[in-house]
């Protein structure tokens, strides 16, 4: 009798894991890199053929939005980032990640261009470093160059309004102290 009963506890062990998976957001996806130095990512600029070093940001909080011109999703939070950049003070730096240079130039001169500066990593070996599953990514990164916070996926205004902002002037206030 107790051997039938077995198929039947896997069966409810196998459904209770299902629940719990169906409560969960997938869009959460977990970093490790969170509470942790951001990886340095010393790459050129798309427009001034410059390079650029993480520790050139060191002092202020920034944001690091990781996107390409091929991502539609990236199309649908660019219009927030430049409003974002229009009425909040906050260093915006884009990653134009796997995609063309003239691409990434031309998308940027069509649709506004929100970012203090605009990486461009052709090959996607720095996002490797930052765990990036995929475009969009964005994180927020504390005036001490640690990791605060990572949106997988497109931002949304609820997310500017409920977490990003409020998380810029938290570590804008730690700053202070």
């Amino acid at each position: 009798m107790k051997k039938q009963l077995i198929p039947l506890g896997i069966f409810a062990i196998l459904i209770a894991f299902l629940g719990i998976g169906l409560t969960l957001n997938p869009k959460d996806v977990p970093s490790p890199l969170i509470g942790k130095q951001a990886p340095i990512l010393e790459l050129q600029q798309l427009k001034f053929n410059k390079s650029f070093n993480t520790h050139d940001l060191l002092g202020e909080p920034w944001v690091l939005n990781i996107w390409a011109s091929w991502c539609t999703s990236c199309r649908q939070e660019h219009k927030l980032f430049n409003q974002l950049a229009k009425q909040y003070p906050v260093t915006l730096v884009g990653l134009n990640f796997k995609d063309q240079e003239d691409y990434a130039k031309q998308w940027l001169k069509e649709l506004g261009n929100p970012y203090k500066l605009v990486l461009h990593d052709p090959e996607g070996k720095s996002g490797i470093d930052w765990g990036v599953y995929g475009v969009p990514e964005t994180f927020v990164i504390d005036h001490l160059g640690v990791i605060r916070h990572k949106f997988t996926g497109p931002v949304t205004k609820e997310l500017i309004e409920t977490t990003l902002v409020p998380l810029l002037e938290q570590i804008k206030q730690e700053q202070t102290l």
